[in-house]
């Protein structure tokens, strides 16, 4: 993508042009290919990694904004999906801050045209250290 954004910027309108009318070609024939495939084949489809940016790209994702985050984390509560924002609240099982960024690499996968994302550790769930595991032992002690 950043390969094509690149080709974009240093383009004449000519070039743009062309561009968005294959685009355009191309979304109309992908519309007509979800139509044949009816709703199963197409939520197979739509579960490809790359048919589905495919289908974003042009607004025929079988799937709304809060169905793709939702199927992307199970059991995450979803707090917002508005004005670009998706906010949920996942579990840690572990440490706090790795949760959060797998939760929101996840977002970001299933939901690419969410402008923000926030991500918050639900109550409760922050790790607790033992506090025997905080005290120092003197090897002297140990003998």
């Amino acid at each position: 993508m950043a390969r094509i954004e690149a080709l974009l910027e240093a383009a004449d309108p000519a070039a743009i042009e062309l561009v968005g009318e294959l685009l355009g070609l191309y979304g109309e024939g992908l519309a007509r290919v979800m139509d044949l495939a009816g709703e199963s084949l197409g939520a197979e489809l739509a579960a490809d990694e790359l048919v589905s940016h495919l289908l974003l790209l042009h607004d025929l994702h079988p799937l709304d904004l809060r169905a793709r985050v939702e199927a992307a984390l199970p059991g995450a509560e979803i707090l917002a999906v508005e004005d670009g924002l998706v906010r949920v609240r996942v579990r840690a099982s572990g440490c706090g801050s790795s949760a959060v960024s797998a939760a929101e690499q996840a977002v970001r996968a299933a939901a690419p045209e969410a402008d923000r994302v926030e991500v918050e550790v639900g109550p409760g769930e922050r790790p607790m250290i033992p506090v025997e595991s905080l005290t120092v032992r003197r090897a002297a002690e140990v003998r």
